[in-house]
């Protein structure tokens, strides 16, 4: 499906974020199986958390009209076992809604585990006791999936949480992630200066008041107040959600050009 969300991504945005039913069909035809026909993979991409919205005459992408500063946000820290997917697994979510300015969602939960290394619980300070009642892996994924909705997914260093996760729910049958992904290392880098963006690091810098790292939901909490920090110094050419997303990509040559 990573093809698709971008094969699609790529059409909306040269198509200034509205595209007809039949070029919708010309993209997911080559990755539908025998199975599958456009409206079901229009579902499965709405399912998947991929902003893709029926209009009259075909499909939109809602992030390319939607105004930044009213997007919803959900910002996501995991703790994991180790750091393979396929050789580990999540042990704790933590996960904000972000909206307009203020946490309007919260979610966090541990995850049973059979197997904590030392090395974990002295970095985490997450003991087996803790997970011993805890979700299954699979119910706590799928609760985060519905958690998730459609928003943006944020994560400092986004591509370990989103890669691990979308690896995890693949797994247990609930389809990757097809949610816009947001970086805050990547926009903190292109919206304030700092001689290093490690989340620990603003913590104290920035003052940002959060007690304990390595832990899931206190390190979501942070990094939505990094994520604010950023969105003060976001420059004034910058409209909608899907610009925001590109800025955060974007080289500092191609920021100047702006």
């Amino acid at each position: 499906m990573q093809k698709v969300f971008d094969e699609l991504t790529n059409a909306f945005r040269r198509a200034d974020g509205e595209i007809s039913y039949e070029a919708f069909d010309r993209i997911v035809r080559k990755h539908a199986t025998l199975l599958e026909d456009s409206e079901t993979i229009f579902l499965l991409l709405q399912a998947s958390g991929y902003p893709i919205e029926e209009t009259v005459s075909g499909y939109r992408l809602s992030t390319m009209f939607t105004p930044w500063p009213k997007q919803e946000y959900c910002i996501v820290d995991i703790e994991t076992n180790g750091a393979k997917p396929g050789r580990s697994q999540v042990i704790e979510i933590g996960a904000v809604k972000l909206k307009e300015g203020e946490v309007v969602d919260r979610f966090e939960t541990f995850v049973a585990c059979a197997y904590l290394p030392d090395h974990i619980v002295r970095l985490t300070g997450i003991e087996p006791v803790d997970l011993a009642d805890a979700p299954s892996r699979k119910e706590a994924l799928t609760r985060l999936r519905r958690f998730l909705g459609d928003a943006v997914f944020v994560a400092h260093n986004a591509g370990f949480d989103y890669s691990f996760l979308n690896a995890s729910f693949q797994r247990f049958g609930l389809g990757p992630i097809g949610n816009p992904v947001l970086c805050t290392i990547d926009l903190a880098r292109r919206t304030f200066e700092s001689e290093r963006y490690g989340l620990a690091y603003l913590n104290e810098k920035l003052d940002l008041g959060m007690q304990a790292h390595h832990r899931a939901y206190n390190d979501a909490l942070a990094t939505s107040k990094v994520l604010l920090k950023s969105f003060e110094n976001i420059p004034e050419y910058v409209k909608t959600t899907d610009e925001l997303i590109r800025f955060s990509k974007s080289s500092r040559k191609e920021r100047k050009k702006n």
